[in-house]
């Protein structure tokens, strides 16, 4: 796949307070990657900086080949934004704004009037044209926010929190949104709703502290039980090297405190597992199949009293 986005050694500084430390990623086209952590992980930071709307302390940042820094006209051109709070002019009408928006992104004056009908009409604006923004509900100003963010048709799409504010309904009609734009390009976002992130995402990138704690893939049926994978919890639990040790067990990870995650050889059966536990002593108190949805992973990583 085509590479739209490289990100190296990422770190941004505001004063001695250290809001993104070393962070690395990439995105190829056709990706949607969910960008996760508690409040203060430095999701909005790093989005701004993706964006070009802020100039990192250090680290390289390239769209489509091009340095966010050095070329920056040139990169921002491939770059669609929608921030947490949608930029809008709420005395302006629908269609004014957007065909201003088309303006600012150098869309030709003879493609213009299309560009904004295409906008529109993927974010479930048709017949809002004519209306003052600030007479839209909450939601419909959130989706001129995205239709602004998509009216020039970038390769490379941005949005934090794009589902805020929205009804169930919406909120399906963005997911759609989102899935038909990764078929000609590239979206990062960040939600704090973690199913939406689930839904809709191909990857995740989970931050703390302004460092990247984990990155995984999120495959169809992420949220099924794994076959030979157990959630395994211990009241005196040895050493994670003794459990490793186990016959029959391939991997054993320690999630924390008492909790291990623990995989089967090949063949393997759970019973046998569970009688080896019960029998040397340790206090089984949780044997249950491993759930590898996206709260789960999350809980995991973050450890549950700091991701509360």
């Amino acid at each position: 796949m085509e590479e739209l986005l490289s990100v190296a050694g990422l770190a941004r500084h505001y004063g001695a307070h250290q809001a993104l430390a070393g962070v690395d990623l990439q995105l190829a086209r056709g990706e949607v990657l969910g960008l996760l952590g508690p409040n203060g992980a430095g999701k909005t930071t790093c989005l701004q900086i993706l964006s070009g709307n802020l100039t990192p302390t250090r680290g390289e940042v390239r769209v489509l080949g091009l340095d966010l820094t050095r070329s920056a006209r040139s990169a921002k051109r491939h770059i669609g934004y929608l921030p947490e709070r949608p930029p809008l002019y709420p005395d302006m009408r629908v269609d004014e704004y957007l065909d201003y928006c088309a303006r600012l992104r150098r869309v030709p004056r003879r493609d213009r009037s299309m560009a904004v009908d295409r906008a529109k009409t993927r974010c479930g604006l048709g017949d809002a044209g004519s209306r003052p923004i600030l007479k839209l509900s909450k939601g419909y100003r959130q989706r001129v926010g995205l239709a602004q963010a998509i009216v020039h048709a970038p390769d490379l799409v941005i949005l934090d929190e794009p589902t805020e504010g929205l009804d169930p309904v919406q909120i399906r009609e963005v997911r759609e949104l989102i899935r038909t734009l990764a078929e000609d390009c590239g979206l990062i976002l960040s939600s704090h709703i973690l199913s939406e992130v689930q839904a809709v995402c191909s990857r995740v990138l989970i931050l703390r502290d302004g460092c990247v704690l984990h990155q995984t893939r999120l495959e169809q049926g992420a949220s099924a039980s794994r076959v030979g994978r157990y959630r395994v919890r211990l009241e005196r639990p040895p050493d994670l090297a003794v459990l490793d040790a186990l016959p029959g067990v391939a991997a054993t990870q320690q999630l924390g405190g008492e909790s291990f995650r623990m995989t089967l050889s090949p063949g393997e059966r759970v019973s046998a597992l569970a009688r080896r536990l019960v029998d040397s002593g340790w206090g089984l108190a949780e044997l249950t199949p491993d759930r590898t949805d996206l709260e789960q992973v999350f809980f995991d990583i973050l450890g549950g009293e700091q991701a509360a």
